[in-house]
């Protein structure tokens, strides 16, 4: 579908048909210089803004290449019929109505329906969406006012897409001095998604990098073809997806599904496609500046330079926690900057070149050369103009040109970092960004934007991601929830590490079986999910006495009774759930194990399938892990074993995508090295067979 959005992203001729919207449409195009024909269709006028107005599609004097349709529902399926029958290239449908009606409006889903079958093989934009601005051509499918300005012949930009058409106007309206080649939105996108969109504004050779502003994705296979052919272009993407604070579905019996909400798994495979993620409008906007200045970054080492030491500990105090940082100088390093330098000045980074070389720019222009040749991911000057209506700031240009000649002379990427956003006038920004400089408004956008830079570089270096294990087709049974014998048994089977054991009826059954395993033995009441919760575990019972007593006590709380091997030694405890996702299939979450895992909320998102290398990774994430790597000279746990046992819980849940729905493993104990990991409890939902 992309390749066919070609006519409405270079048009030589738009139609629009309407009223209000429609007269907009032809405004808008006017004010940006569009040289293309314009033909308004209106059953009743002659003429509109001077301009000859046609009765319907068979009167038009031949097939547009875009149309913008601003009529109601119904009378949008119509024209949407006849241009496809005339052969018109793309279709924006203004009105709303459909799919996002609701359940309250018996015609939306049905409209929609239709509306897609009027379509055929002719691409439709919406319906529900405000359509296009392009800034390159000056064509714009666009009912209403925008801040934007058209690019030169030459000028290159970013494009943008967004589900919400009032986001994409206050976009537009930015101050910031981002290039803008498209901004599009998406509407329901009832035949056209947005990668089919994303992917056609990065074949345009006019735009540099793409930003999308996502509320939901529609396939997981078309993100992963958009991610594939944005590396094979060189154009990275930087997201701003909403719903951090939604799950996916409500608690219900396991752990892992108060914990894997759709933010997580969203999160989980943004990353998998290497597109960045930032979670504000401003940020999104400074982080496609910097990507279309300089492209991903490749690696994530920092150096800051101000005349003012408040502003160096500012910047080192922003970097604290973030995967950015400012490396320590070398000696030999240290000692070269510090030769331009006089002796009151402490060399580091951040530096403080103070302002005793204030507006003496050879000597700027040799501190800064000094400084930016540590060979740093991102070299950063963190400058703030003075407001031009009171002050002057002719003395801040040696600063820049010295910088600017700085970063030249090394071949490096920089960036002036002003703190407060409104400190760099919008109209010194193309001039900036024409030397290589990416100008950053406000320091914590400014960190955000390379933190995402960095990600995308170190995202790139490796190989892609294999597709996400989409659900398979599963019976329509209803959900069952076996207990945790039967549970064992079918990860048993599927030679998952399980300790033996055995389900009772009675107090002697227990006796039997604790003497068949050999003692130590832990005894569980089946049938409860969350045992610990309601005192209905015994573990490390070391006879048959204190089974007794133990199986007198927990008869009749269940459904039965659990006799198991006791598993000992264990180093540390881990959660390994897995909750099947309607759009991406198995999401696997490792966390800290225990009876406090939803208060320590220590976890890691992972979708499937992954290999153990990704695995380890996100192990290695936790705050507990020094837990399995013998914290203050502790034991060391079987991580090998851990990571034996975390992949085969995976490939389990991958072979039964769709039938899983959700899966908690809690705790899988590991133990000391050598001594293995174990699942020691489990809680398993299906629908239908599991292999």
């Amino acid at each position: 579908m992309a390749h066919k959005l070609d006519r409405l992203l270079r048009p030589k001729s738009i139609a629009v048909f309407g009223g209000l919207q429609a007269t907009e449409v032809i405004k808008q195009s006017r004010k940006m210089g569009f040289a293309g024909e314009i033909w308004p269709v209106h059953p009743k006028h002659d003429e509109i803004l001077g301009l000859k107005v046609y009765r319907s599609v068979a009167d038009l004097p031949g097939s547009p290449d875009a149309a913008f349709i601003g009529v109601n529902r119904f009378l949008t399926l119509d024209i949407v019929r006849d241009l496809r029958k005339a052969g018109a290239g793309v279709a924006v449908c203004y009105a709303s109505g459909f799919l996002e009606a609701g359940a309250d409006d018996a015609d939306g889903a049905r409209l929609q329906d239709e509306l897609v079958e009027a379509a055929g093989d002719m691409p439709i934009i919406g319906p529900n969406c405000y359509g296009l601005i392009n800034y390159c051509d000056g064509a714009l499918l666009w009912p209403d006012q925008h801040g934007g300005r058209r690019l030169g012949p030459d000028e290159r930009g970013v494009a943008i897409i967004t589900q919400s058409s009032n986001i994409a106007i206050n976009m537009t309206m930015q101050t910031r001095g981002l290039p803008i080649a498209h901004v599009m939105t998406a509407g329901n996108q009832a035949q056209t998604g947005l990668p089919d969109m994303a992917i056609a504004l990065l074949e345009d050779d006019r735009v540099t990098a793409l930003g999308l502003h996502i509320e939901a994705f529609q396939s997981a296979a078309k993100f992963e073809a958009l991610a594939k052919r944005a590396r094979e272009l060189d154009k990275p993407i930087v997201a701003m997806k909403v719903g951090r604070s939604a799950q996916a579905r409500a608690a219900t019996v396991s752990h892992t599904a108060s914990m894997a909400g759709s933010d997580a798994a969203s999160e989980a495979f943004l990353k998998r496609l290497g597109i960045a993620r930032v979670n504000s409008i401003a940020s999104f906007l400074e982080t496609l500046k910097l990507l279309h200045v300089h492209g991903p970054l490749d690696g994530t080492t920092l150096c800051s330079m101000s005349c003012s030491g408040g502003e160096a500990s500012v910047m080192a105090d922003s970097a604290e926690g973030r995967s950015v940082h400012f490396p320590a100088l070398t000696p030999e390093h240290r000692a070269h900057v510090k030769t331009t330098l006089g002796p009151l000045v402490a060399v580091a980074n951040p530096l403080d070149y103070h302002t005793f070389i204030w507006n003496n720019e050879p000597a700027l222009t040799d501190t800064f050369t000094a400084m930016v040749s540590g060979g740093f991911s991102l070299s950063c000057l963190v400058l703030d103009f003075p407001r031009n209506d009171r002050c002057s700031d002719v003395d801040w240009w040696s600063t820049v040109r010295g910088f600017a000649s700085a970063l030249k002379t090394n071949h490096a990427k920089g960036a002036i970092v002003a703190s407060l956003p409104e400190n760099i006038p919008e109209r010194y920004m193309a001039g900036l960004m024409a030397q290589g400089i990416a100008p950053l408004c406000g320091i914590t956008e400014a960190f955000d934007a390379a933190e995402a830079a960095a990600f995308i570089g170190e995202a790139w270096k490796k190989p892609a991601a294999p597709a996400v294990a989409v659900p398979k087709a599963a019976s329509a049974r209803d959900l069952t929830t076996p207990d945790e014998a039967s549970a064992k048994e079918i990860l048993r089977h599927a030679e998952l590490p399980v300790p033996d054991g055995y389900r009772c009826a009675t107090t002697a059954d227990a006796v039997a079986a604790a003497e068949r395993l050999g003692y130590p033995v832990a005894l569980k009441a089946l049938g409860i999910a969350h045992k610990s919760e309601h005192n209905a575990v015994r573990l490390n019972l070391k006879d048959a006495v204190e089974v007794r007593t133990a199986a007198d006590d927990l008869s009749g709380l269940g459904t039965g009774l659990y006799v198991e091997r006791m598993v000992t030694g264990g180093v540390a405890e881990l959660i390994v759930g897995i909750v099947d996702d309607p759009q991406f299939g198995p999401v696997m979450t490792l966390g800290t194990g225990g009876v406090l895992v939803e208060l320590l909320q220590d976890t890691a998102t992972v979708l499937l399938p992954s290999s153990r290398n990704d695995i380890e990774t996100a192990l290695r994430s936790l705050r507990m892990f020094p837990l399995l790597d013998g914290y203050r000279g502790k034991p060391k746990a079987d991580l090998d074993a851990a990571l034996d046992a975390i992949m085969g819980i995976a490939a389990f849940a991958v072979n039964n995508s769709g039938g899983i729905v959700e899966l908690d493993i809690n705790p899988l104990l590991v133990c000391g090295e050598d001594k293995g990991a174990w699942i020691a409890d489990a809680l398993l939902v299906t629908k239908g067979e599991l292999k």
